[in-house]
């Protein structure tokens, strides 16, 4: 996590927008202590939806080699 004091974020502060923007954490300084974190919004529930529905969508059609999921993590097997 990046961190930066105050006149510097004052400063900077639409590059560090577009920073958190990609998902960088930043932290906020004041005479060396820790006053702010700027990070992303959580993620829209309808991307979450979207990234499930990817996942599902990836899985269809793949082969475990005939294990099922619980006989993989039992033998500490990973794909």
């Amino acid at each position: 996590m990046t961190t930066v004091g105050s006149f510097e974020a004052k400063t900077h502060l639409s590059q560090l927008l577009e920073r958190v923007a990609r998902g960088e954490r930043i932290t906020i300084t004041k005479h060396g202590r820790p006053v702010a974190v700027l990070v992303p919004p959580p993620a829209e529930k309808a991307d979450v939806e979207e990234t499930v529905r990817k996942l599902i969508e990836f899985g269809k059609g793949r082969s475990l080699g005939g294990l099922t999921v619980r006989e993989m993590v039992e033998e500490g097997r990973r794909f």
